[in-house]
């Protein structure tokens, strides 16, 4: 028993003890007939608990607790988002601008999985402004996207690839940040079940395009505001993702800071994060080009295609890989490394992806995690839209492979 307790609080509990059980006088005759007893048990257990090995302090003991906890412990994206509040990388506006744009994505994804319970399959009948027939999904992605930036308030400007032109929101009290998004990508793979995806990105508010509705200006004018406001360079973009709508779903994002995937677990209905900082790798194996157009290529493209099907040092060609959504590309990409490419052709003059609400945002992404994103001649960052729906080509990826690209274009 002494061996289980610390010195001082056994000497207390022995002279407490012989204190309430002892009389006055037994107690001196004690001390007289024993007068170092006392002693002699305090040395001694003093000289036997230093010997004795020490038990587990309380310190250690919380710590082993915290770390049996973090291996359980889950950080989902509205906690990391105040986080990343709390450490000044983005104010308490744009957190709910993105808690709007995750619930859309929820909903998108829950609608995706049950698309063909639920008659949702099949065009929708209308063409949007590019010329592409619209499925029934694109419109009522569309519309979730937009009322739910609507609904969060702190939303100025919505531009988004089903719409004509950039819309401003009249809901809107505070932040007035300007959010440009293509609400499925890849539609085409929708009645496959095969992978789509949501790309979003979000620009500073700008006094040009703040709206007075009851200003003397016509809409048209005011429309025309939005316009320009809305036609920014890559570069100036605060916030860039994607949601990924696959056997996982998965929200990626990146506030200038690196590069973080939340997988959405349907258990708790929430975004976990999954993926912390990640970092493309310098090379890959893998490219992506929709190789049908091959003949529409100029020379130049077409031999640094025939490069990669050459075997290398190792025996083995680059793989192949597409799948018709720059969603799935680039999610791959990003953990695997190599290098994606959307050309201009003989009839594309300007490639087949829009400049504002893909390719701009996904070059953010792709470079925030190491890699790098040009059109053939220069950073895709770095160019000014004309148009809100201006089209480019783009070549995306891991640097070591862009650059090879680069030499063969050269």
């Amino acid at each position: 028993m002494v061996q289980a307790i610390s010195t001082s609080s056994c000497c207390n509990i022995l002279f407490s003890k012989s204190h309430r059980s002892t009389s006055p006088h037994s107690l001196h005759r004690f001390n007289h007939y024993s007068p170092s007893f006392a002693h002699r048990i305090s040395t001694g257990v003093q000289r036997k608990a230093v010997e004795l090995p020490l038990p587990e302090t309380v310190t250690q003991q919380v710590q082993n607790k915290e770390q049996r906890k973090t291996q359980f412990a889950l950080e989902n994206l509205t906690s990391w988002l105040l986080k990343q509040e709390l450490a000044g990388n983005i104010d308490a506006e744009l957190t709910i601008v993105l808690s709007s744009i995750s619930l859309a994505c929820k909903q998108i994804a829950s609608l995706l999985q049950r698309s063909s319970i639920i008659n949702l399959t099949g065009g929708q009948g209308t063409i949007n402004v590019q010329g592409e027939d619209q499925k029934k999904l694109d419109v009522i992605s569309n519309e979730l996207f937009c009322n739910c930036l609507r609904s969060s308030g702190r939303t100025g400007i919505i531009a988004s690839e089903e719409e004509d032109i950039p819309v401003a929101v009249e809901e809107t009290y505070s932040g007035n940040y300007i959010v440009v998004f293509d609400p499925i990508d890849g539609s085409a793979n929708i009645d496959t079940a095969l992978t789509t995806g949501s790309i979003f990105g979000i620009y500073g508010p700008d006094e040009q395009c703040l709206i007075d509705l009851d200003d003397t200006s016509t809409l048209d004018q005011a429309r025309e505001k939005c316009i320009i406001n809305v036609c920014q360079p890559g570069r100036n973009l605060l916030v860039a993702g994607y949601c990924l709508y696959s056997s996982s779903v998965v929200f990626t994002i990146s506030l200038g800071k690196g590069v973080f995937a939340f997988t959405l677990d349907p258990t708790y209905g929430e975004f976990v994060l999954t993926h912390e900082n990640i970092k493309i790798p310098e090379s890959g194996k893998i490219y992506s080009f929709n190789e049908g157009n091959y003949d529409l290529w100029d020379d130049k493209l077409k031999n640094y295609l025939d490069h990669l099907r050459q075997p290398g040092s190792n025996g083995k060609p680059y793989s192949g890989r597409y799948i018709g959504c720059l969603v799935g590309e680039i999610h791959r990409m990003l953990l695997r490394g190599g290098i994606y490419g959307n050309p201009k052709n003989k009839n594309s003059k300007n490639g087949n992806l829009r400049l504002l609400y893909e390719c701009a945002p996904m070059s953010f992404l792709i470079e925030q995690a190491g890699g790098t994103a040009i059109d053939g001649v220069q950073r895709i960052l770095d160019i000014v839209p004309e148009q809100v729906h201006q089209r480019t080509p783009i070549f995306i990826g891991s640097p070591d492979e862009v650059q090879k690209l680069q030499k063969y274009l050269a």
